[in-house]
């Protein structure tokens, strides 16, 4: 698998309690290697995949670490490492509340300038499905690697998947011009939020249907409330959420999507590659940070 999208450094704020205007509020603060193209890759080399390399941009005075951290992950990484502008950074401020939501506040950094000019065709050789990370799209430079990849991945037939990542910059770019840009794509892999807006429906399995008229396979991430799986304008399947005690939500759908992917390579029927998502999401949401602890066990449905 090869995953193009965005490295990024997170800086993950868990307050004690509410923020305190003009004075200090307690907090637990860690930097933590981030990023939804990276977190992804990272997920679907812990949850099986032999192969699983990631094309990235990053800023010069990081790249080192960068790498060491996704081949620690079991990622082969192409970072660009750009002198001009630094990694991304992305502070992720997390709810002291039950349900552990996060905030983000985003520095894209040299993410965004990953660009057609840092695409090879030979990236293809030997992979059997590509992944995109939605913020490609919200940058003209990484729009156009968006339709470079695509075109080369089509002209292999090597399938494409893509999560939009991000209702706040999707609203910005428009639905109408988002869907447009992943015309040809195979798999869509939003967000309850992200999937209404995508639509203008209200209800998340009417989007997830209306989605799967454009897109041939459609899984809509629900959160606590597990994901549907959506073909030929009719959702198929609502595969449960495993029960977890949220501590961090941050990356929980980029888990859902690396497992998500893995399985489907590995041979899994997108409904059991949903629950194994579904997983996935439950052991991201129950510690720090977006990528896969080494130490984390990995929750199984009762």
């Amino acid at each position: 698998m090869l995953v193009v999208g965005d490295v990024i450094t997170d800086i993950v704020v868990r307050p004690a309690g509410p923020l305190a205007v003009g004075t200090d509020t307690a907090a637990s603060i860690r930097r933590l290697p981030g990023g939804a193209g990276a977190n992804v890759a990272c997920w679907a080399a812990q949850r099986g995949c032999a192969d699983v390399r990631l094309l990235g941009r990053v800023g010069a005075d990081t790249a080192d670490r960068h790498e060491r951290e996704l081949l620690a992950a079991g990622v082969r990484p192409r970072l660009v490492a750009d002198e001009e502008v630094p990694t991304g950074t992305v502070v992720c401020l997390v709810d002291a509340g039950a349900s552990a939501e996060r905030t983000f506040l985003t520095d894209s950094g040299a993410s965004l300038r990953l660009a057609a000019g840092d695409w090879t065709d030979t990236l293809l050789d030997g992979v059997g499905w590509l992944h995109l990370s939605g913020y490609l799209l919200f940058s003209a430079p990484s729009r156009a690697l968006v339709t470079v990849a695509s075109g080369a991945a089509r002209a292999r037939a090597v399938p494409v998947s893509l999560d939009p990542a991000s209702a706040g910059f999707l609203a910005e770019l428009g639905a109408d011009r988002f869907l447009s840009l992943v015309d040809g794509l195979d798999v869509l892999l939003p967000n309850r939020d992200e999937a209404l807006l995508l639509t203008g429906l209200p209800r998340a399995a009417d989007a997830a249907a209306e989605l799967s008229r454009r897109v041939p396979l459609v899984v809509v991430k629900l959160g606590a409330d597990g994901a549907l799986v959506a073909r030929d304008g009719a959702v198929r399947a609502h595969v449960p959420a495993v029960p977890t005690a949220p501590l961090d939500t941050t990356g929980a759908g980029d888990a859902f999507t690396g497992a998500f992917l893995a399985a489907l390579l590995s041979g899994a029927d997108p409904e059991e590659a949903a629950a194994r998502g579904c997983r996935a999401g439950a052991a991201a949401v129950g510690q720090v940070g977006g990528r896969p602890s080494a130490t984390a066990e990995v929750p199984r449905q009762s």
